[in-house]
């Protein structure tokens, strides 16, 4: 069993968490999901500032978590932000038909990364990050 502070694997776990949120991120600037989001959010208040929050919090967000810089606090704030955007845009329970079936695996999906958002917030980013570099050396 190799010792968990100097294992390569929450480098990897950070790498594929992250790219979740800095794709996302990219779509949004790119326009490829703008149009497509604002469609979503246009049912929120001030649509295009929720869009430029969630870019915000997408992009810089994960690319922190790519990182690990500051990741205890920036899993917190990722895994808040996720919260009213599992519950609003993946509300599978007011759908029927597919759109039910769609939503309900995007929910549980967003589930399992807000988990893995929790264990960073609580572990921190592993030896392979920034803030381990900056970790005062006892």
């Amino acid at each position: 069993m190799s010792n968990s502070s100097t294992s390569i694997v929450p480098l990897f776990g950070r790498i594929l968490l992250s790219s979740v949120f800095i794709l996302s991120g990219i779509s949004k600037i790119t326009g490829f999901a703008m149009e497509e989001g604002y469609v979503v959010a246009k049912h929120l208040p001030l649509p295009a500032v929720a869009l430029t929050i969630a870019l915000f919090i997408e992009l810089a967000g994960g690319l922190a978590l790519l990182a690990g810089w500051f990741t205890r606090f920036t899993a917190w704030i990722v895994f808040l932000y996720m919260i009213p955007t599992t519950f609003l845009f993946h509300n599978f329970w007011a759908m029927q038909g597919m759109d039910r079936y769609d939503n309900t695996i995007h929910f549980q999906k967003n589930l399992a990364i807000m988990g893995g958002l929790l264990l960073l917030a609580a572990f921190g980013a592993g030896a392979y990050s920034v803030d381990s570099a900056r970790a005062p050396r006892t």
